[in-house]
């Protein structure tokens, strides 16, 4: 069984970046990550959560 009907269209790559944040003139930093599609301007999710793929499996 296909995981996707055959009517679906293929999904898009997605782009990431990791960002090393500081606020605060260096008092507090964090880490977020960005995923965006380069396709649409407005489908984007940035986070403060940060966990490698690997450590979710």
């Amino acid at each position: 069984m296909p995981s996707q009907p055959p009517d679906t269209p293929p999904a898009a790559e997605l782009q990431s970046e990791a960002y090393h944040i500081t606020v605060d003139d260096g008092a507090d930093s964090f880490c977020a990550l960005s995923i965006e599609s380069p396709e649409n301007d407005q489908a984007w999710l940035i986070s403060d959560t940060v966990t490698a793929l690997e450590s979710m499996r």
